[in-house]
């Protein structure tokens, strides 16, 4: 990158100082700014980086971008623009040598599935002989290495070197979930995506967002950037399809389990074991359980087909693919009078919902369904108790616990979740997630289907700003590993 280059990508509206020397890399952090780089002020949430151009210009940076004025001491190259969050992004592409150019990108947006359907595609993807790299929540899948993920969707910056290291690695398919904050904050300017798609919307993030419209508008950003070449995939059931697709330019592959679409589809077999179901003519069997795994199976084939794979060597590697952790994960029970223990991140009203209907509908009249969850702290709290009538509503035994209580008091917590019961009093109440969790599971015959939801594939618990390990997954099967003991030991 050199200045004219930069210059020629800023539009800028006013340019002074003097030019730079050198030009280092793109820092819209000042912490991270070393001599030489460039720094650009982002009007954020909770800080203005325009307050801190002193002191990026005190560690070096030989350019700085902004868009309000600013005043510093210090001779240096000052680039104002009309928007600087909305040029971060193709400025970040730029410096990283614009990954995304050489890669086909997918684009997966929604409340509920993303995760699923990213971690579908990419698991399909592997077993068609080419490379994909993936973004996402559960962690960032590039190259062979697993890394943690601290967002759905990374800043700019950092997913531009994501892209970049993906694309070194070999990747030339790149699935990644893109959040309505990341939409609605420009984090994704600069790329354009082949494949866009949108899997529902519900209740979630209105403590951003403030109302549904809000956050169906800020979800219809990705389709409203695709280009004419590019194609959306859309599940035309859910009620916010239309949102989708009404200023979209790109080839629209609607899929519907209720009307005739582009795509008809239809659930053919629904058990603890996994589905059948039909994706137009091709029928696919899965080990993933559940009507809304239906519309995440057939999501992930369309991705896949819209690239030009074969039906059929799809539908074999949906059969392979085992889904992401923590989404309605099942834990192995290595005895048959162990409980049928699920984890999952179902966290909202809809997905909470969702799983514990599905589950509702598949089991067996002698087995039982008990759910353990919480709700976050520091979120909206309009949710809690509709999730609370949700658990009553399909659950024959609760345990109501925290979550990730964050920065409030879980016992408060719990009480806002209370008032949702009916019948709060039939609630068994157990603020430590750990003992609820092995309570749940050592109490339980072997008849319970017991689902531990909220955190799904997270392995901590965020209390007072400090992020401690817990892993639901990791606590259940200890609990089942005593259980087993204990039969011996008792002579069972």
């Amino acid at each position: 990158m050199n200045f004219n280059e930069l210059i020629s990508l800023c539009n800028p509206t006013n340019v002074s100082g003097p030019e730079p020397n050198d030009i280092g890399v793109l820092q819209h952090d000042s912490r991270k700014v070393s001599p030489d780089d460039v720094f650009i002020a982002i009007r954020g949430i909770q800080a203005d980086g325009h307050e801190y151009v002193k002191e990026a210009v005190a560690r070096g940076a030989s350019v700085v971008i902004i868009q309000e004025p600013v005043s510093t001491e210090e001779e240096v190259c000052i680039i104002q623009v009309a928007d600087t969050r909305g040029l971060l992004g193709p400025l970040a592409q730029a410096f990283a040598g614009n990954p995304a150019q050489k890669m086909k990108i997918i684009g997966i947006t929604g409340t509920n599935g993303k995760t699923t359907v990213a971690t579908l595609t990419y698991q399909i993807l592997q077993q068609l002989n080419v490379t994909p790299a993936l973004l996402g929540t559960t962690g960032k899948w590039v190259g062979g290495q697993t890394m943690d993920s601290n967002l759905t969707t990374s800043d700019p910056v950092e997913l531009a070197k994501d892209m970049q290291q993906a694309k070194e690695a070999g990747a030339t398919h790149l699935i990644m979930e893109v959040s309505s904050h990341a939409l609605d904050q420009q984090r994704v300017n600069g790329i354009d995506f082949d494949i866009a798609a949108f899997t529902n919307l519900s209740h979630d993030h209105l403590d951003y967002h403030q109302d549904l419209n809000n956050y169906a508008q800020a979800k219809a950003k990705l389709f409203i950037s695709l280009n004419p070449q590019a194609k959306a995939i859309i599940n035309g059931d859910d009620e916010y399809a239309i949102h989708m697709i009404e200023e979209c330019q790109a080839e629209i592959i609607r899929f519907s389990f209720n009307k005739a679409l582009e795509v008809e589809c239809q659930v053919l077999s629904n058990n603890t074991e996994g589905l059948v179901i039909r994706i137009g003519k091709i029928l696919i069997e899965s080990s993933l359980m559940g009507t809304f795994n239906a519309y995440n199976i057939t999501e992930a084939f369309l991705i896949c087909r819209s690239f030009g794979f074969k039906k059929e060597a799809i539908a074999e590697a949906l059969g392979k693919a085992n889904g992401a952790p923590g989404r309605l994960e099942r834990l192995p029970r290595k005895e048959k009078t162990q409980p049928l223990v699920l984890v999952d991140y179902a966290h909202t009203p809809d997905a909470l919902e969702n799983v514990l209907r599905t589950l509702s509908d598949i089991k067996t009249e002698q087995e039982t369904l008990h759910v353990v969850f919480g709700c976050g702290g520091n979120r909206d709290h309009s949710k809690r108790p509709k999730m609370a009538a949700i658990a009553e509503k399909y659950a024959n035994k609760v345990i109501l616990t925290s979550d990730n209580p964050r920065d409030e008091d879980p016992d408060a917590i719990i009480e806002e979740v209370l008032s949702g019961f009916k019948n709060p009093e039939n609630i068994e109440r157990i603020t430590d997630r750990r003992k609820a969790i092995v309570k749940a599971v050592t109490n339980a015959d072997k008849d319970a289907i017991i689902l531990i939801a909220g955190k799904g594939h997270e392995t901590y618990q965020e209390v007072k700003g400090e992020r401690h390990h817990f892993d639901d997954k990791e606590i259940a099967l200890d609990a089942l590993d005593n259980r087993k003991s204990n039969a011996k030991n008792t002579g069972g």
